[in-house]
């Protein structure tokens, strides 16, 4: 399994930004579809979005889609979630994570998901 870290977290006003990064180690990275998912006060761990290992293939859940955008560089193993025009219902722990997909070009289930980062802590005040 691949070790993953988040980071960019932090205090942010309502309608403003923040760009999470995931750090993977290993050689590996290139070969997991790459995840994010975030829990907040009282709530379930939710799917926010993920890419396949090459070629660019996003999926979002329907709360972030059109202000959240997913990306990486397998060339530094990592993984990213530029977050835009945050709201208050934006605030949680957020958690990167990686699956194996059937190909380098897939998504996968998001059942499949099963290497975890540290979570990252997102406030947006309103």
């Amino acid at each position: 399994q691949v070790q993953l870290a988040a980071s960019g977290g932090g205090l942010v006003q309502a309608g403003g930004s923040l760009r999470l990064s995931c750090t993977g180690s290993g050689r590996s990275f290139s070969g997991y579809a790459m995840g994010w998912f975030r829990q907040g006060p009282g709530k379930e761990r939710e799917f926010v979005a993920q890419i396949a290992p090459i070629g660019g293939s996003t999926i979002y859940s329907r709360g972030v889609k059109g202000r959240f955008t997913i990306s990486r560089d397998n060339a530094k193993s990592t993984a990213y979630l530029q977050m835009n025009s945050l709201n208050a219902e934006d605030t949680a722990v957020y958690y990167c994570s990686a699956a194996r997909p059937e190909t380098k070009f897939s998504t996968v289930p998001t059942s499949a998901f099963d290497s975890w980062g540290q979570g990252t802590q997102v406030i947006v005040s309103s």
